[in-house]
């Protein structure tokens, strides 16, 4: 059997290259799993994300379990507080054991400490779809023109319009 040969040409991943310096930056923290940084909404949630960011996990002298420290403002400090033990449990599910013992929480500005900085909070996402083009809307009035009944004609518009809007993959 002949053997296989490379198909990369000499190229690497990205994410390969950057693989040992992530880890690098995020052991010096305390952070062993990076996912806890990378996936901090999808692992405690939205809502959570917005007000809060991992800050860094500190481990005692004992091996008792870590500590994090979280990142939030002033007003969201009581409502992470009482959220303490359900965020405990949620980032001890990305490490796979009970690796933190305790939740810490400093409090900041919203803004920083110095005008002009970048806003603490995420980013929200846009959830409203953009309307069709024009020429999708008439593309799907022509699709469903033929049917009689005037409410089947207008939910096949809406599907052929949703149905052309669709990105191409």
């Amino acid at each position: 059997m002949a053997a296989r040969r490379a198909t990369t040409r000499g190229f690497t991943r990205s994410a390969t290259l950057l693989q040992d310096r992530i880890k690098a930056a995020s052991s010096s923290r305390g952070f062993e799993q990076s996912r806890l940084l990378t996936q901090w909404a999808e692992t405690v949630g939205e809502d959570t994300a917005a007000i809060a960011r991992p800050l860094k996990v500190s481990y005692t002298r004992g091996g008792f379990g870590a500590t994090l420290t979280l990142l939030t403002t002033g007003p969201n400090a009581p409502m992470l507080e009482m959220q303490k033990e359900k965020l405990r449990e949620k980032v001890n599910a990305v490490y796979g054991y009970n690796a933190i013992s305790r939740i810490v929480l400093t409090q900041t500005a919203p803004t920083g400490f110095s005008e002009g900085q970048a806003s603490f909070a995420h980013k929200p996402k846009d959830h409203r779809p953009k309307p069709p083009n024009p020429e999708t809307v008439a593309e799907a009035a022509r699709i469903a023109a033929p049917v009689g009944d005037d409410g089947l004609r207008r939910a096949l518009e809406a599907l052929a319009t949703n149905v052309l809007s669709k990105p191409k993959r």
